[in-house]
């Protein structure tokens, strides 16, 4: 066999080893879920677009010029209410438009509905509550020319419009948005620029309205181009709903223009996991693809997310996507807004249940956006002054006070509604934090780690040693001593657990072991009967006794 028969057999088995070779395909991304079909998921359609052809349903220009807005068409999608009819009739409500992707989401039979409560107005909307405000975040104070917020040293905010795809009920610029008489045009975008132009501490510029995606794709373009031609303009962020409401919105043409204009950022605004459909996974794979780092802010909704194993849900949800979650904001003191307030508390206690509780990049930094135009004020102890039963007084990051109102009342969230709660995650250690509060006890033992055999493994791991777990001089769990003797390497010290008495290892001549009896400590191999000790009164190990420290152990 000469050389090129070698050579052509070679290529053979190589070819036939690559036929084969079953390509990997990861079903675990988002963005691949295949339906029963074996075609890309889809989520749920409603009945009344069932005969639209998908080539339509897909199309982003169809679902905004087909949006349903008045009583007569959402009642052929949804089974309303009384009050959601009154919502819909009011003649000054705030405007309503819905995208049929995004209603299609909804249940037509649940009124509780956590998309449904976002979009569907209420005719508690009309009540007034203390401290309402039109203009919340005094954002028209700080406008140097229309359309743009200059509230910080080195950023601003640009609003190129007034339109949404759909519009949330609890808006903070309900005062301007959704209504075409105030939109911006041309000439206020020039206006814009030229402000920044002359203003180089502006090194980051925040996109938002309404929402910027809904514009014309050249118009947008040419608002990021003018940007970009201005040489102390260091970051572009994009603040957009869009892909929450209208995912198609999000094709390859859009993603190809995006990635001219970098470095570009992209906050979205998802409040519930029913919000991440596979529709929304494959658009936020695509702003991914292009190089956008994507960012989440929700609001604390009461009826909507105003639970913390549902913002565990949702923030998991957005990390499985490549979605890192931003803020969780308070909702803000304007009008309409009343029933969607939950206490600061409600905030404290959902991120007491995240920080630790899951991964740090998964956890949103709570804030509040301060009332009077103080800013962004992260609720955390330097930042938070004091908290009664009725207002919350805050400081920024320059020094300005502000106060932010509680809701007088509020309509604690339903446990035995929420299926998130009945399905909550199993997380050992967690029952004893009631009885920490409560003062039962004064630290938690990990449930189940003293089992050697809770995590699989087939030897104790010296962290299972639970006299690490019990500080010297501070009493024994829940004020019972345990007669356990643990013996925590040879010739160490042992520690009986619930008294802190130290015995010495083999060769201590004044060691006391099980099988002293002069004391009553045990003989013959029994356990010993330790000594009863109030709380606080357990000896320390006498001076000199080695104990875990010595052998660079944490106690």
């Amino acid at each position: 066999m000469d050389a090129q028969e070698i050579k052509a057999a070679v290529a053979h088995q190589a070819a036939l080893k690559t036929a084969d070779e079953v390509p990997f395909v990861n079903r675990r991304d988002p963005a691949r879920v295949l339906g029963p079909d074996g075609r890309p998921a889809v989520s749920r359609r409603a009945p009344l677009w069932a005969d639209v052809p998908d080539e339509q349903w897909n199309d982003w220009r169809w679902q905004l010029s087909h949006r349903v807005n008045d009583l007569e068409e959402i009642e052929q999608v949804l089974e309303l209410t009384d009050e959601e009819r009154e919502g819909l009739s009011a003649p000054d409500k705030f405007r309503v438009d819905i995208t049929p992707y995004f209603i299609s989401l909804i249940d037509p039979k649940d009124p509780t509905d956590p998309i449904r409560r976002q979009v569907i107005p209420l005719g508690r909307e009309s009540q007034s509550f203390t401290a309402m405000m039109e203009d919340s975040l005094a954002e028209d104070r700080h406008s140097p020319v229309p359309g743009l917020v200059h509230r910080y040293p080195d950023r601003v905010l640009m609003l190129v419009t007034t339109q949404c795809a759909s519009y949330c009920r609890y808006c903070t610029r309900s005062r301007i948005v959704g209504d075409p008489t105030q939109n911006f045009n041309r000439k206020d975008h020039e206006a814009q620029l030229d402000y920044l132009r002359r203003t180089p501490q502006v090194r980051d510029v925040l996109i938002s309205g309404g929402d910027g995606l809904t514009l014309a794709p050249k118009l947008f373009e040419s608002i990021l181009r003018g940007l970009r031609d201005i040489p102390h303009i260091e970051i572009i962020r994009i603040g957009s709903r869009v892909p929450v409401f209208l995912p198609q919105r999000i094709d390859d043409e859009l993603c190809s223009m995006l990635e001219k204009y970098h470095p570009l950022w992209i906050n979205l605004h998802f409040n519930h996991p029913n919000e991440i459909t596979p529709e929304v996974s494959r658009a936020v794979d695509k702003l991914t693809r292009a190089g956008l780092p994507v960012g989440n802010q929700s609001v604390l909704l009461a009826g909507v997310n105003d639970c913390v194993h549902i913002q565990r849900s949702l923030v998991h949800r957005l990390v499985e996507n490549r979605i890192r979650p931003y803020y969780l904001y308070q909702c803000d003191l304007v009008e309409g807004s009343g029933h969607f307030r939950t206490p600061v508390g409600k905030g404290l206690e959902i991120m007491e249940g995240l920080r630790g509780h899951t991964s740090g990049y998964a956890v949103p930094t709570y804030v509040i956006d301060a009332p009077g135009g103080g800013g962004k004020i992260p609720v955390m102890p330097n930042y938070l002054i004091s908290y009664s039963d009725h207002k919350v007084v805050l400081r920024n990051y320059e020094g300005y006070i502000t106060t932010y109102e509680e809701p007088p009342t509020y309509q604690p969230h339903d446990k035995a509604a929420c299926a998130y709660c009945q399905h909550e995650r199993p997380e050992p250690g967690q029952s004893g934090v009631l009885g920490l509060l409560e003062g039962e006890r004064m630290w938690i033992e990990p449930k189940g780690f003293s089992e050697i055999h809770s995590r699989g493994n087939t030897e104790a791991h010296r962290l299972q040693d639970p006299s690490k777990w019990v500080p010297f001089g501070v009493g024994a769990i829940e004020g019972q001593a345990v007669p356990t003797l643990n013996v925590l390497e040879p010739g160490a010290a042992a520690v009986e657990r619930g008294t802190g008495a130290v015995t010495g290892g083999p060769g201590d001549p004044g060691a006391v072991t099980a099988e002293a009896s002069a004391d009553g400590r045990g003989t013959g191999g029994q356990p010993p009967t330790p000594p009863t000790y109030g709380p606080g009164e357990e000896p320390r190990p006498r001076e000199g006794e080695p104990t875990a420290s010595a052998h660079g152990e944490l106690l």
